[in-house]
Protein backbone atom coordinates (compact mmCIF):
# COMPACT_ATOMS: atom_id res chain seq x y z
CA UNK A 1 0.00 0.00 0.00
CA UNK A 2 1.14 3.26 -0.61
CA UNK A 3 2.66 5.43 2.25
CA UNK A 4 0.23 8.29 3.35
CA UNK A 5 0.39 11.57 3.16
CA UNK A 6 2.57 13.91 6.02
CA UNK A 7 -0.73 15.13 6.78
CA UNK A 8 -2.34 11.72 7.59
CA UNK A 9 -5.14 11.96 4.85
CA UNK A 10 -6.08 11.71 1.10
CA UNK A 11 -8.31 13.53 -0.81
CA UNK A 12 -10.82 11.84 -3.36
CA UNK A 13 -8.19 12.72 -6.29
CA UNK A 14 -5.37 11.53 -4.39
CA UNK A 15 -7.51 7.81 -3.61
CA UNK A 16 -7.78 8.22 -7.68
CA UNK A 17 -4.19 8.36 -8.15
CA UNK A 18 -3.66 5.52 -6.01
CA UNK A 19 -6.29 3.07 -6.74
CA UNK A 20 -6.40 3.76 -10.33
CA UNK A 21 -3.32 1.61 -11.11
CA UNK A 22 -5.07 -1.79 -9.94
CA UNK A 23 -8.49 -0.59 -10.91
CA UNK A 24 -8.60 1.14 -14.31
CA UNK A 25 -12.76 1.73 -13.82
CA UNK A 26 -12.10 3.09 -10.46
CA UNK A 27 -13.95 7.08 -10.66
CA UNK A 28 -15.05 9.89 -8.47
CA UNK A 29 -18.96 8.80 -9.27
CA UNK A 30 -18.31 5.25 -8.35
CA UNK A 31 -16.22 6.20 -5.02
CA UNK A 32 -19.37 8.44 -4.16
CA UNK A 33 -21.84 5.87 -5.07
CA UNK A 34 -20.33 3.48 -2.79
CA UNK A 35 -20.41 5.90 0.11
CA UNK A 36 -24.18 6.48 -0.61
CA UNK A 37 -25.27 2.72 -0.64
CA UNK A 38 -23.24 2.57 2.98
CA UNK A 39 -19.75 0.83 2.08
CA UNK A 40 -17.42 3.40 2.86
CA UNK A 41 -17.31 5.77 5.50
CA UNK A 42 -14.45 8.46 5.32
CA UNK A 43 -14.15 11.15 7.77
CA UNK A 44 -15.14 14.65 6.53
CA UNK A 45 -13.77 18.03 6.99
CA UNK A 46 -15.45 21.03 8.63
CA UNK A 47 -16.64 22.09 4.76
CA UNK A 48 -18.18 18.38 4.57
CA UNK A 49 -15.22 17.29 2.12
CA UNK A 50 -14.13 13.78 2.18
CA UNK A 51 -10.84 12.91 3.96
CA UNK A 52 -9.51 9.46 3.46
CA UNK A 53 -7.28 7.45 5.98
CA UNK A 54 -5.03 4.62 5.02
CA UNK A 55 -8.42 2.26 6.51
CA UNK A 56 -10.53 4.03 3.69
CA UNK A 57 -8.31 2.97 0.80
CA UNK A 58 -7.97 -0.52 1.98
CA UNK A 59 -12.03 -0.82 2.46
CA UNK A 60 -12.19 1.03 -0.81
CA UNK A 61 -9.69 -1.94 -2.51
CA UNK A 62 -11.54 -4.50 -0.38
CA UNK A 63 -14.80 -3.88 -1.97
CA UNK A 64 -13.14 -3.11 -5.95
CA UNK A 65 -11.42 -5.95 -5.24
CA UNK A 66 -14.43 -8.36 -4.64
CA UNK A 67 -16.63 -7.05 -7.44
CA UNK A 68 -13.77 -7.33 -10.03
CA UNK A 69 -12.15 -10.98 -9.39
CA UNK A 70 -15.61 -12.24 -7.25
CA UNK A 71 -18.42 -10.70 -8.83
CA UNK A 72 -20.01 -10.17 -6.04
CA UNK A 73 -22.63 -7.64 -5.45
CA UNK A 74 -22.83 -4.82 -3.58
CA UNK A 75 -24.88 -6.03 -1.14
CA UNK A 76 -23.43 -9.55 -0.15
CA UNK A 77 -19.74 -7.25 0.33
CA UNK A 78 -21.71 -4.97 2.69
CA UNK A 79 -22.60 -7.39 4.72
CA UNK A 80 -19.49 -9.08 4.73
CA UNK A 81 -17.71 -5.66 5.69
CA UNK A 82 -20.11 -4.97 8.60
CA UNK A 83 -19.53 -8.37 9.92
CA UNK A 84 -15.74 -7.49 9.60
CA UNK A 85 -16.43 -3.92 11.40
CA UNK A 86 -15.30 -3.63 15.01
CA UNK A 87 -17.57 -2.20 17.14
CA UNK A 88 -15.85 0.17 19.20
CA UNK A 89 -12.24 0.50 17.75
CA UNK A 90 -10.37 2.70 20.48
CA UNK A 91 -8.34 4.56 17.42
CA UNK A 92 -6.90 7.72 16.97
CA UNK A 93 -5.16 10.03 14.88
CA UNK A 94 -1.88 10.69 13.99
CA UNK A 95 -1.59 13.74 16.42
CA UNK A 96 -2.95 11.66 19.15
CA UNK A 97 -6.86 13.33 19.37
CA UNK A 98 -10.01 10.76 19.40
CA UNK A 99 -11.06 8.95 16.50
CA UNK A 100 -14.89 8.68 15.03
CA UNK A 101 -15.20 6.15 17.27
CA UNK A 102 -14.27 7.81 20.25
CA UNK A 103 -14.54 11.40 19.64
CA UNK A 104 -13.69 12.47 23.09
CA UNK A 105 -15.48 14.75 25.95
CA UNK A 106 -17.44 17.48 24.18
CA UNK A 107 -17.12 16.03 20.76
CA UNK A 108 -20.39 15.27 18.35
CA UNK A 109 -20.95 11.29 17.00
CA UNK A 110 -19.23 12.67 14.15
CA UNK A 111 -16.15 13.75 15.04
CA UNK A 112 -16.64 17.18 14.75
CA UNK A 113 -17.35 19.84 17.63
CA UNK A 114 -21.06 20.41 17.25
CA UNK A 115 -22.51 23.96 18.28
CA UNK A 116 -21.50 26.16 21.03
CA UNK A 117 -24.35 26.67 23.66
CA UNK A 118 -26.87 29.13 21.69
CA UNK A 119 -25.05 29.24 18.76
CA UNK A 120 -26.58 29.49 15.42
CA UNK A 121 -26.52 26.50 13.13
CA UNK A 122 -24.00 27.00 10.38
CA UNK A 123 -22.01 29.45 12.13
CA UNK A 124 -19.04 28.22 13.35
CA UNK A 125 -20.12 24.70 13.28
CA UNK A 126 -18.65 21.72 11.63
CA UNK A 127 -21.82 19.54 12.09
CA UNK A 128 -25.25 19.54 12.53
CA UNK A 129 -27.43 16.94 13.64
CA UNK A 130 -30.77 16.33 11.68
CA UNK A 131 -33.04 18.13 13.81
CA UNK A 132 -31.02 21.27 13.75
CA UNK A 133 -30.31 20.96 9.74
CA UNK A 134 -34.20 20.98 9.51
CA UNK A 135 -34.42 23.96 11.42
CA UNK A 136 -31.64 26.06 9.56
CA UNK A 137 -33.08 24.88 6.44
CA UNK A 138 -36.01 25.51 6.85
CA UNK A 139 -37.60 22.17 5.24
CA UNK A 140 -39.52 19.72 6.61
CA UNK A 141 -38.33 15.61 8.12
CA UNK A 142 -40.45 14.62 4.79
CA UNK A 143 -38.59 16.92 2.59
CA UNK A 144 -35.05 15.92 4.14
CA UNK A 145 -35.80 12.13 3.41
CA UNK A 146 -36.57 12.47 -0.06
CA UNK A 147 -33.41 14.29 -0.60
CA UNK A 148 -31.21 11.75 1.34
CA UNK A 149 -33.25 9.35 -0.70
CA UNK A 150 -31.66 10.83 -3.94
CA UNK A 151 -28.34 11.37 -2.73
CA UNK A 152 -28.81 14.97 -2.70
CA UNK A 153 -28.11 15.40 0.78
CA UNK A 154 -25.60 13.33 2.16
CA UNK A 155 -24.42 12.72 5.97
CA UNK A 156 -21.31 12.74 7.46
CA UNK A 157 -21.61 9.48 10.04
CA UNK A 158 -25.24 10.75 11.97
CA UNK A 159 -24.52 14.15 10.87
CA UNK A 160 -24.69 16.90 8.40
CA UNK A 161 -21.60 19.08 7.07
CA UNK A 162 -22.48 23.03 5.93
CA UNK A 163 -22.49 21.92 2.25
CA UNK A 164 -25.88 19.72 3.42
CA UNK A 165 -27.22 22.83 4.70
CA UNK A 166 -26.81 24.91 1.75
CA UNK A 167 -28.34 21.86 -0.58
CA UNK A 168 -30.88 21.70 1.51
CA UNK A 169 -31.70 25.36 1.86
CA UNK A 170 -31.82 26.00 -1.70
CA UNK A 171 -34.18 22.63 -2.40
CA UNK A 172 -36.63 24.01 0.55
CA UNK A 173 -36.62 26.89 -1.49
CA UNK A 174 -37.09 25.81 -4.99
CA UNK A 175 -40.03 23.73 -3.66
CA UNK A 176 -42.31 26.70 -3.08
CA UNK A 177 -42.04 26.79 -6.78
CA UNK A 178 -43.25 23.27 -7.36
CA UNK A 179 -39.51 21.52 -7.84
CA UNK A 180 -39.52 17.85 -6.05
CA UNK A 181 -36.53 16.33 -5.27
CA UNK A 182 -36.89 13.89 -7.72
CA UNK A 183 -36.83 16.77 -10.16
CA UNK A 184 -33.25 17.58 -8.80
CA UNK A 185 -31.44 14.14 -9.94
CA UNK A 186 -30.47 15.57 -13.24
CA UNK A 187 -28.69 18.74 -10.96
CA UNK A 188 -27.00 16.73 -8.69
CA UNK A 189 -25.78 14.42 -11.67
CA UNK A 190 -24.61 17.56 -13.88
CA UNK A 191 -22.63 18.96 -10.86
CA UNK A 192 -20.82 15.41 -10.40
CA UNK A 193 -20.14 15.40 -13.78
CA UNK A 194 -18.65 19.10 -13.79
CA UNK A 195 -16.78 18.11 -10.30
CA UNK A 196 -15.21 14.94 -11.98
CA UNK A 197 -14.01 16.99 -14.47
CA UNK A 198 -12.57 19.73 -12.36
CA UNK A 199 -10.89 16.64 -10.49
CA UNK A 200 -9.23 15.17 -13.75
CA UNK A 201 -7.55 18.27 -15.32
CA UNK A 202 -5.54 19.06 -11.33
CA UNK A 203 -5.13 15.26 -10.99
CA UNK A 204 -1.86 16.32 -12.69
CA UNK A 205 -1.21 18.84 -10.45
CA UNK A 206 -1.31 17.02 -7.68
CA UNK A 207 0.41 13.65 -8.58
CA UNK A 208 3.70 15.59 -8.76
CA UNK A 209 3.78 15.56 -5.12
CA UNK A 210 5.82 19.11 -5.18
CA UNK A 211 5.68 21.39 -2.15
CA UNK A 212 2.76 23.83 -2.96
CA UNK A 213 1.22 21.14 -5.38
CA UNK A 214 -2.09 21.28 -3.68
CA UNK A 215 -1.85 24.91 -3.61
CA UNK A 216 -1.72 25.11 -7.22
CA UNK A 217 -4.17 22.57 -8.10
CA UNK A 218 -6.54 24.26 -5.62
CA UNK A 219 -6.31 27.83 -7.08
CA UNK A 220 -6.34 25.88 -11.09
CA UNK A 221 -9.65 24.44 -9.76
CA UNK A 222 -11.11 27.33 -8.51
CA UNK A 223 -10.42 29.27 -11.92
CA UNK A 224 -11.80 26.20 -13.78
CA UNK A 225 -15.06 25.91 -11.85
CA UNK A 226 -15.75 29.90 -11.89
CA UNK A 227 -15.43 29.52 -15.79
CA UNK A 228 -17.52 26.44 -15.65
CA UNK A 229 -20.29 28.25 -13.27
CA UNK A 230 -20.36 31.18 -15.95
CA UNK A 231 -20.55 29.16 -18.75
CA UNK A 232 -23.38 26.60 -17.10
CA UNK A 233 -25.31 29.65 -16.14
CA UNK A 234 -24.85 31.63 -19.88
CA UNK A 235 -26.08 28.18 -21.30
CA UNK A 236 -28.96 27.90 -18.72
CA UNK A 237 -29.94 31.83 -19.98
CA UNK A 238 -29.54 31.66 -23.81
CA UNK A 239 -31.97 28.36 -23.33
CA UNK A 240 -34.19 30.41 -21.39
CA UNK A 241 -34.36 33.12 -23.97
CA UNK A 242 -34.68 31.01 -27.30
CA UNK A 243 -38.12 29.65 -25.00
CA UNK A 244 -38.93 33.23 -24.76
CA UNK A 245 -38.42 33.01 -20.67
CA UNK A 246 -35.39 35.86 -20.28
CA UNK A 247 -32.38 36.54 -21.18
CA UNK A 248 -29.11 35.47 -20.72
CA UNK A 249 -28.13 36.30 -17.03
CA UNK A 250 -24.86 37.51 -15.52
CA UNK A 251 -22.50 35.09 -14.30
CA UNK A 252 -23.89 32.84 -10.82
CA UNK A 253 -22.52 33.67 -7.86
CA UNK A 254 -19.73 32.13 -6.27
CA UNK A 255 -18.81 31.47 -2.89
CA UNK A 256 -16.86 29.17 -0.65
CA UNK A 257 -15.11 26.02 -1.24
CA UNK A 258 -12.42 24.04 -2.62
CA UNK A 259 -13.14 21.68 -5.25
CA UNK A 260 -10.93 18.86 -3.53
CA UNK A 261 -12.23 20.26 -0.43
CA UNK A 262 -9.54 20.78 1.79
CA UNK A 263 -9.87 24.84 2.20
CA UNK A 264 -11.82 27.65 1.30
CA UNK A 265 -10.95 29.05 -2.77
CA UNK A 266 -9.67 32.95 -3.31
CA UNK A 267 -12.11 32.93 -5.67
CA UNK A 268 -14.72 31.14 -4.30
CA UNK A 269 -16.58 28.02 -5.23
CA UNK A 270 -20.40 26.72 -4.84
CA UNK A 271 -19.89 23.60 -3.63
CA UNK A 272 -23.22 21.78 -4.96
CA UNK A 273 -21.34 22.14 -8.10
CA UNK A 274 -17.83 22.09 -7.54
CA UNK A 275 -18.04 18.48 -6.20
CA UNK A 276 -19.43 18.10 -3.82
CA UNK A 277 -22.15 16.72 -1.47
CA UNK A 278 -24.87 17.97 -3.75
Amino acid sequence: MSAQPARGYLGISEVLAQLRGEFADISVSKIRFLETEGLISPERSPSGYRRFCAADVDRLRYILAAQRDQYLPLRVIKERLTRLDPVDPPATDQRGSHSRADPGPGASPGGELGPAPGGEPGQGTALLSRRELVAAAGLTEALLTELETFGLVRRVGRQYGLDALQVARAAAALTTYGVEARHLRAVRAAAEREAAMVESLVAPILAQRSRGARELAARTAAEVVEEVLRLHAALVGSALAEAGLASAPASAPVAGHDQDGDRPQPHGLVPGVAGASA
